[in-house]
């Protein structure tokens, strides 16, 4: 099954739903010490539940800016594919491309595009005004 944001009628791709469980995952369990939602409450509570308000989108923005420089201080083996069975590994192993260095370069969307960046697109093309969901 495949994931992608919705901004009113404009999506945004993510790709496989176990990917995108695992960006979850890595962020429950690397950048907020195994507290859901405690550092990243409107993605982790609000986004991860299928949707965020608008009036919440300006405070994702700013989550996901200070997530992408604390995923950035943690290397590719600190993945966490699967919260729920930690030994879970990605269908692809440890074979990723040479210039993914850390955890912010790791999450790309299936049409080749940082996830990161695409929150922030989603999120900035809301405007506040719209509703981003995911399905």
């Amino acid at each position: 099954m495949s994931v992608a944001l919705w901004v009113g009628d404009r999506s945004f791709e993510i790709g496989a739903a176990s990917f995108f469980n695992a960006f979850f995952s890595t962020v429950f369990a690397r950048a907020e010490g195994d507290s859901w939602g405690s550092r990243y409450p409107m993605l982790m509570k609000e986004l991860y539940s299928g949707t965020l308000r608008p009036e919440l989108v300006p405070k994702a923005l700013l989550e996901v800016r200070a997530l992408r420089s604390d995923l950035a201080k943690l290397p590719v083996s600190a993945l966490v594919w699967n919260h729920e069975d930690r030994s879970a590994t990605p269908p692809w192993g440890d074979q990723i491309a040479p210039h993914i260095k850390t955890l912010a370069d790791y999450f790309v969307t299936s049409d080749g595009k940082n996830l990161l960046d695409v929150l922030e697109t989603a999120f900035s093309t809301s405007g506040g005004e719209h509703a981003v969901t995911v399905q």
